[in-house]
């Protein structure tokens, strides 16, 4: 599996409807489940972003699907990261040479 972060903000929309967004996080978890994936962490934030989520799914087309299903609703607006684990992050860095 692959690991993604996500970087969330509500729009407009979700802002005003924010009373719903634990309902709409339920919603998102069970479609990730649905299509192979799995929410690992979620957090509300001060800064930048409103959400950060971190997730992983079976491929990026699956995270990209997920995306855009998030995103056709229209209560939050994304930025997607691909997040290499210590794992794979040192096998990159030691084939640099």
């Amino acid at each position: 599996m692959t690991t993604y972060v996500m970087l969330i903000n509500w729009t407009d929309q979700g802002m005003r409807q924010v009373k719903d967004s634990a309902k709409r996080l339920d919603s998102a978890k069970k479609a990730l489940r649905d299509m192979g994936g799995e929410f690992k962490l979620f957090f509300m934030t001060m800064g930048d972003y409103d959400l950060v989520a971190v997730y992983e799914a079976p491929d990026d087309a699956v995270a990209a699907r997920f995306t855009l299903i998030l995103g056709m609703l229209g209560n939050v607006r994304t930025k997607t990261l691909k997040a290499f684990p210590e794992a794979a992050y040192r096998e990159i860095i030691h084939s640099l040479g």
